[in-house]
């Protein structure tokens, strides 16, 4: 070993070795397969420090099953279809200066070799080569020869199989939905072409069409049930509003709306034309009808109303909707003589038609009043409104004055009435994004109703029952997941799963339209299989649909395929029988923004095509990663590249601190101030391992063993019990805690207590424990102990209940203990003691506490059952006025005790006076005095009477 730790070095070493020897090649054998796979990265930048932990997941459980004795594959693609990097490479082309900071400052990108990526083509080649140089340079343990990228030839022919299939099961239908759309690219956009607003949903409001004269002033709005109770419009005076004609379904109308409403209206499914420009200030103090009720309402000015907003034009309910409540308040003092208003807005009759068990009449009113909210701009306005909206859903009911829907719950009402005001002319369905959504191009995107639109459809109720039975029966990381993932079955509606730019493969059935790119994301977990022997020279016109039917579905022959393909049926036979042996996917391991997109078509891809024994058997699921507690972005900055953390801190570092920084769906954030931490551990740990090997030290297990010793394995095992059950459900920081942190402290104790002969057998251990978090240093600790192979395929260690020592462990838990107290004596009295005096507990408080123990294993702890099953005993009896109080305590110290230490005090049988006493030499040098020992039922010296409060594996303390 070097004299000191020198990550770079030891790394490099290592990486070479392991693809020397293909040590992470996998191959079919005799034993049990895991495949697990992690969504392959998006090349339109560097990896970051979101990929390293979603990845760095991936490679730990790899690594993990691998030393368990399974046959691991851990393959990688790169993903590169779509518009981001078409979008990236225009951007570059055009010298972009936010662009081309970004990517020379946090992706590292020297600025000569930048400004020559301005193809598509050119930027796939770049990152591709840079992703898998970072990802070999941190250690992952990838099979590389069955990479791809989504653009290869033959990988579009894997797509063009898989969506044929789709097609002829019906799964692809064509006709009009409403889509993101970006206007510029002219292409629908998923959430991977989304630079703002990727949680965005598309929202069907309802429009209302009040009429003034034959002109239509629409109104966009979620509760349609409200129109029974409008007292007013709201119309900017500032904006620009047009006159257009619109037609739709045969019926031709004259709308006035806001210019933005316009532009959104033309992306719709209705003929619009535009007329001539309006001024909105002649729209203000007009009177309107409410095509519901017939009544004529007033339009007023509105500086809050925007124009991309609905239709620019909103209704107003001052009883149920406290802005307009406080926006027609606020108009009480107003000099709306300029608009040719001369009522008086007191007037204005405010209209209830809601009964809410909370509320009057007027709910708004009431809120309003109760938050004490002062305007409009007062953030208790906003809860204000969540307040009412919330109660009027959720316990509302509609009053007489609605006519037939009188009766009827809130939260049932707006479908029913949306489609009654659809047929009779009065209204209209309106998509509206729930935030502003900006394509990666920058041009702020619409919805769009596309016309002969090709779409994947995830509506199909047969299609979803599938997914539901794969969701059901297969395994959720963490399990509280599972809600979320039917819930998002429930919810998720048809997709569109074609573009017109991009890259990508062309829809085979129309080849005027390309795949998008999450539709060509979803299967490709088996071809994988299949990419092994493309790269040993498969050509890309043998792979015909017979050849794919046959090796991944089992359809045809061998025979069959060797005709249509050209390639030999042995070769086919193989590859057939390496799908039979690898699929299904055991393991998906993935960040939990892509649980309500690529994580759901997975799993509807794979039930369509694969038969049921080939669904997923599970998915993991990780948080997000921030960067000194600001949010990571590819195209905006901040960035912490996965090659910048390795380069400055390490592989094995950088893999410690991102495992242990957070647990499963936690978001994590990387701080400096943590990783210097994490880089000071591993070169104590290094350090340590060096001088357990330079002393000469070897295995001890079998001698003359202490009980210090007997305690040290007895605590490893839990330590190895603890880490094989958080990596069994993928809990990597309560994994590293066990298998590191805590187990730095037992050793440190061990060492502390004159522990020596079994260093050996405790780092020969540890060095397997700690394989799949820190590889590189562990292999380099195997090696100079002159371990045969590499670590990375040694066994893991396994628990071995026999060497658990649960006296042994009493002992030293009563012994640290003790000195801890002791110490803090000292520390508060400050005083130097000439003698100390230990008490063990008395043995009835020994009896009452084992008593609690064993009523907790039951469940059946409480203090009163645990006082009177005490008082049942005649000898307990006698210390009657000391149990109850006794009894309490315990309870409280059981019920709030660690799982850990409760279970390992269910079996509490100990001597404490004799445990002490065996001991005392240590004590002595510890406290450095004379130490005594006494059992509390048998004080011989005992001035300050200090022996009534000894506890069970807690001695009362008399120092002098």
């Amino acid at each position: 070993m070097q004299q000191d730790y020198s990550s770079h070095d030891i790394e490099q070493k290592w990486q070479q070795k392991w693809n020397e020897s293909g040590v992470f090649e996998a191959e079919p054998d005799d034993r049990e397969k895991f495949f697990i796979t992690i969504p392959y990265p998006y090349l339109n930048g560097n990896l970051h420090a979101g990929h390293t932990r979603t990845f760095t997941i991936g490679d730990v459980v790899a690594r993990y099953r691998r030393m368990l004795g399974y046959n691991v594959l851990y393959p990688m693609g790169f993903h590169v279809t779509g518009t981001p990097i078409v979008g990236l490479a225009e951007l570059i082309q055009n010298q972009d200066p936010q662009t081309m900071k970004v990517y020379s400052q946090f992706h590292g990108i020297p600025m000569e070799t930048l400004t020559g990526l301005d193809t598509p083509e050119k930027i796939v080649e770049y990152f591709s080569v840079e992703a898998e140089k970072a990802m070999r340079s941190i250690g992952y343990s990838i099979d590389w020869r069955r990479k791809f990228t989504t653009t290869d030839p033959t990988y579009k022919k894997f797509i063009e199989w898989q969506f044929n299939l789709l097609y002829e099961k019906n799964l692809i239908v064509k006709g009009s939905h409403p889509v993101k759309w970006c206007p510029n690219d002219n292409n629908p956009v998923e959430d991977h072409d989304i630079l703002h607003g990727e949680e965005a949903t598309i929202v069907d409001y309802t429009l209302i069409k009040f009429k003034y004269d034959d002109i239509v002033l629409p109104c966009a709005t979620l509760r349609p049930e409200t129109t029974f109770g409008v007292t007013n419009l709201w119309i900017n005076p500032d904006l620009e509003h047009v006159k257009i004609k619109v037609t739709f379904e045969g019926r031709e109308e004259f709308w006035v709306v806001s210019k933005e409403a316009y532009h959104k209206l033309t992306f719709t499914d209705r003929e619009v034309e535009f007329i001539e420009d309006v001024d909105a200030r002649s729209l203000i103090g007009i009177k309107v009808k409410n095509p519901l009720t017939e009544a004529e309402v007033i339009t007023l000015p509105a500086s809050f109303v925007k124009g991309e907003n609905g239709s620019g034009i909103v209704m107003s309910v001052p009883s149920h909707a406290p802005y307009d409540y406080l926006a027609v308040r606020d108009l009480y003092e107003a000099d709306l003589s300029e608009y040719g208003i001369t009522e008086e807005l007191r007037d204005l009759k405010f209209i209830s038609l809601i009964k809410v068990p909370e509320f009057g009449d007027l709910p708004a009113v009431e809120a309003v009043e109760q938050f004490n909210v002062k305007d409009q701009k007062d953030p208790k306005a906003e809860e204000a409104t969540k307040m009412v909206y919330r109660r009027e859903f959720h316990g509302g009911v509609l009053k007489e004055n609605t006519g037939k829907y009188a009766g009827m719950a809130v939260s049932k009402i707006k479908d029913v009435l949306t489609r009654d005001l659809i047929e009779q002319g009065l209204g209209e369905v309106f998509y509206e994004f729930s935030e502003p959504v900006v394509c990666r191009c920058g041009t702020p995107c619409v919805v769009n109703m596309v016309k002969g639109q090709w779409f994947l459809n995830y509506s199909n109720p047969e299609w979803k029952d599938k997914v539901y039975r794969c969701i059901e029966n297969m395994d959720i990381i963490p399990e509280e997941l599972r809600v979320e993932f039917n819930n998002k079955v429930d919810w998720l509606k048809d997709k569109a799963c074609a573009r017109k730019k991009g890259l990508g493969t062309l829809l085979p059935f129309d080849k005027n339209w390309l795949i998008e790119s999450l539709g060509d994301s979803t299967i490709y977990m088996s071809y994988y299989v299949v990419a092994k022997f493309i790269a040993a020279g498969i050509e890309t016109e043998q792979l015909v649909p017979e050849l794919f039917d046959y090796v991944l579905l089992g359809k045809g022959t061998a025979q069959d395929a060797e005709a249509a393909s050209g390639v030999s049926a042995d070769t086919i036979e193989q590859i057939r029988s390496d799908f039979e042996y690898w699929y299904p996917v055991d393991l998906r391991s993935s960040g939990k923004d892509l649980i309500p997109n690529h994580l759901l078509f997975f799993l509807f891809h794979h039930v369509a095509i694969f038969d049921e024994d080939k669904w997923p058997r599970a998915i993991a699921i990780n948080g997000f990663v921030s960067l000194e507690g600001q949010k990571m972005s590819k195209s905006k900055g901040p960035l912490l590249t996965l090659s910048e953390a390795v380069g400055s801190y390490g592989a094995d570092i950088s893999r410690m601190y991102i495992l242990s920084s957070a647990e499963q769906m936690q978001d994590a954030d990387w701080k400096n101030s943590g990783i210097e931490s994490a880089r000071k551990q591993i070169d104590r740990y290094y350090k340590l391992a060096k001088e357990i090997i330079g002393s000469g030290a070897t295995s001890g297990i079998g001698s003359d063993m202490k009980g210090i010793d007997r305690w040290m394995l007895s605590r490893l095992q839990q330590r190895i019990l603890e880490t094989n059950e958080a990596l069994g459900t993928i809990r990597t920081r309560h994994a590293l805690q066990n298998s590191f942190f805590l187990l730095l402290n037992d050793l440190k104790w061990y060492q502390k207590r004159g522990g020596s002969v079994l260093l050996y057998d405790i780092l020969e251990t540890w060095v397997r424990l700690m394989a799949p978090f820190t590889p590189h240093v562990c292999e380099e600790i195997w090696e100079a102990m002159g371990k045969e192979g590499m670590v990375s395929l040694a066994g893991y260690p396994a628990y071995d209940e026999t060497l658990v020592d649960t006296s042994a462990e009493f002992t030293e838990e009563l012994i640290s203990g003790t000195i801890s107290d002791v110490d803090e004596i000292i520390r508060v009295t400050k005083i130097t003691p000439q003698k100390a005096v230990l008490y063990t507990a008395p043995e009835w408080k020994t009896t009452a506490f084992k008593k609690a123990l064993a009523m907790q294993k039951e469940g059946d702890l409480n203090p009163g059952v645990l006082i009177k099953e005490l008082m049942s005993d005649p000898e307990m009896r006698r210390y009657g006025k000391e149990v109850p109080k006794f009894a309490q305590k315990i309870v409280g110290d059981i019920t709030s005790m660690s799982e850990e230490s409760f279970n390992t005090l269910t079996s509490f049988e100990l001597d404490e006076k004799v445990a002490l006493e065996e001991n005392k030499d240590f004590f002595e040098k510890e406290i450095g005095c004379p130490v005594e020992v006494y059992s509390a039922d048998d004080a011989e010296y005992d001035p300050e009477n200090k022996a009534k409060f000894a506890y069970p594996l807690r001695p009362a303390i008399y120092l002098e």
